[in-house]
């Protein structure tokens, strides 16, 4: 247990940060005061059609011989987009294609995007449907695993695919899952049963779906009497920003609240563009959230954590779950100890503000739900104290109960009544 001791407990660095047992990190740094705009690639396009998200859509780079317009793949990539029309299709907008070093193949956007052999390399443990989705299906894109809470999938389609993607097995048909959302299915499934008051519309992308499909589903959730609660899981506001319009945030306006979780995984994501769109839906009434996923050569690392935390409150987005990534099919070139993301968690507490700081979940392999994974500050509990630990390592108790040592004399009031007064 000495392994386990050192990263959930300490020992700390003379900066009071928790020693890893990975070795010394590199140290990130960005210009936190600069934002990543303009058209790069594509200065030669007009400034409206740039700013058009259906534009974007239509110019999305999907196929080798674009990547290759613009970059030098490695064999290891070449491999990989050979695989990934029977795995997950490529895509990447303009827009975030302009983020990725196309002259680093280590360059955590591009590990993100452009696929990669390992994805056809099936480890052990890895499952189709690893958070066993349609087992928990009672009717086609509807998820109930939670009592009072369902996931509604409502498209297979993003506007750029992520190659850790946990629902790869039906996102973009490439494995020929043939996904098709019964929208009214599910919609009759949410009024038929009182308990659920919480919905999260995600998918695929909800937001791809235009303004009238999208009001069409939210004004019926919202007549809904007993739905309190009406979440959207999306990435679009990080690979298409263009389609956060006054109109979408007009209709978000119109049936809110309307919470929503975005999904940055590298400081490099958070653009000027990106600041503006949830700019605009924080106005329209929009709490936002993130989540990101722990990835191997991404974010698995204390500083780079720390700067997209602190941009992501810049942004007006909570930081809400980091995850360890799931047990998808070729997914353990991606996959981080769990050690090291315990390691991350602990950095944070302390060195910044407890709202930067994410909940690490796993999200429990076959459907058990996401469960929380914390440094384990507490040392001993007895009936009589809890002692615990502080960021910094040091020791404290807290009793659990509480014994008069003595009694003062009590002061007498201007009536001559005395007054209580107890020293504890």
């Amino acid at each position: 247990m000495a392994g386990v001791r050192r990263v959930f407990g300490g020992p700390f660095d003379s900066a009071g940060q928790p020693d890893s047992i990975f070795g010394k990190r590199m140290a990130y740094s960005e210009d936190r005061a600069a934002w990543f705009e303009g058209q790069g690639l594509w200065q030669h396009i007009p400034e409206s059609d740039w700013r058009d998200w259906t534009w974007q859509l239509k110019h999305r780079i999907t196929t080798v011989e674009q990547l290759e317009r613009y970059m030098t793949l490695t064999p290891d990539e070449k491999a990989g987009c050979a695989h990934a029309s029977h795995k997950l299709a490529l895509a990447i907008t303009p827009y975030f294609f302009n983020l990725i070093d196309r002259n680093d193949p280590d360059c955590p956007l591009r590990k993100q995007m452009i696929p990669r052999a390992g994805e056809s390399v099936v480890s052990e443990g890895e499952m189709l449907d690893s958070l066993g989705e349609d087992e928990h299906s009672p009717v086609s894109g509807l998820v109930h695993r939670y009592p009072d809470r369902v996931l509604f999938l409502v498209t297979d389609r993003c506007a750029a695919y992520c190659r850790y993607c946990t629902r790869s097995r039906l996102v973009s048909n490439a494995q020929d899952y043939n996904f098709h959302p019964e929208y009214e299915q599910g919609l009759r499934y949410i009024e038929a049963h009182p308990e659920i008051r919480d919905v999260l519309l995600s998918g695929g992308d909800p937001l791809l779906l235009s303004d009238r499909k999208l009001e069409h589903l939210i004004s019926r959730l919202r007549a809904i009497k007993h739905v309190e609660f009406i979440r959207i899981g999306s990435r679009i506001p990080v690979f298409l920003p263009q389609r956060i319009t006054p109109e979408l945030c007009d209709i978000f306006r119109k049936y809110g609240p309307i919470w929503m979780s975005i999904h940055v995984n590298h400081p490099k994501e958070a653009t000027a563009e990106l600041k503006g769109a949830c700019e605009r839906l924080a106005f329209a009434g929009v709490p936002l959230g993130n989540q990101s996923v722990l990835l191997k050569g991404v974010n698995d690392d204390v500083d780079v954590m720390k700067a997209l935390v602190h941009r992501l409150l810049r942004m007006r987005v909570r930081p809400y779950y980091l995850y360890q990534m799931d047990l998808i099919t070729g997914g353990a070139h991606f996959k981080v100890d769990v050690r090291k993301g315990i390691e991350i968690i602990q950095a944070l507490r302390g060195h910044t503000t407890g709202y930067a700081i994410p909940q690490y979940v796993i999200d429990a392999p076959g459907g058990g739900g996401k469960v929380p994974i914390n440094p384990d500050y507490v040392e001993k509990i007895t009936d009589d104290e809890i002692v615990f630990r502080n960021y910094e390592g040091q020791v404290f108790r807290y009793p659990l109960t509480s014994q008069p040592r003595r009694v003062a004399a009590a002061p007498a009031t201007e009536t001559g009544h005395p007054v209580a007064s107890y020293r504890l």
